[in-house]
């Protein structure tokens, strides 16, 4: 599996842990320790999804709401949420990794970890967020 891989389920995985803890997902990857922070040290790609998506999250999660066609982010498993938002991050403001590369990364994540529904809607929210890149305010 390669580096960057690893490191998105590792965000994911902070991710998730933070939302389901209530806390800010900083707060989680600070409290990993050893050895999970050594870890860390080997992806730094993670630290960079996890904070990347904490300071867009409010952006973030405007976007998603918006074009979540007959969706609201409450009604969505929280891991679609939290794959959904670290590849919207990926996509719109990480200019280092191709924008099919970031969606099809989601998609895989929502594939091995989801529902059976979760890799197209996953899909079709990102591919739509591709096409009005050029056009939206970030």
């Amino acid at each position: 599996m390669a580096a960057r891989t690893k490191a998105r389920k590792l965000a994911l995985d902070i991710l998730f842990a933070a939302e389901l803890r209530e806390e800010e997902p900083t707060a989680v990857l600070a409290g990993r320790g050893r050895p999970n922070q050594d870890e860390l040290a080997e992806y730094p790609h993670a630290v960079r999804l996890i904070e990347g998506v904490q300071g867009h999250r409010e952006r973030i999660d405007e976007l998603i709401s918006t074009y979540a066609t007959g969706w609201t982010l409450e009604r969505m498993p929280v891991v679609d949420r939290n794959v959904l938002r670290m590849g919207a991050y990926e996509l719109l403001w990480v200019d280092d990794v191709p924008d099919g590369v970031a969606i099809a990364e989601a998609v895989g994540l929502a594939t091995e970890l989801s529902t059976d529904e979760s890799p197209r809607f996953v899909n079709g929210l990102l591919s739509r967020l591709q096409q009005l890149k050029p056009s939206l305010s970030l």
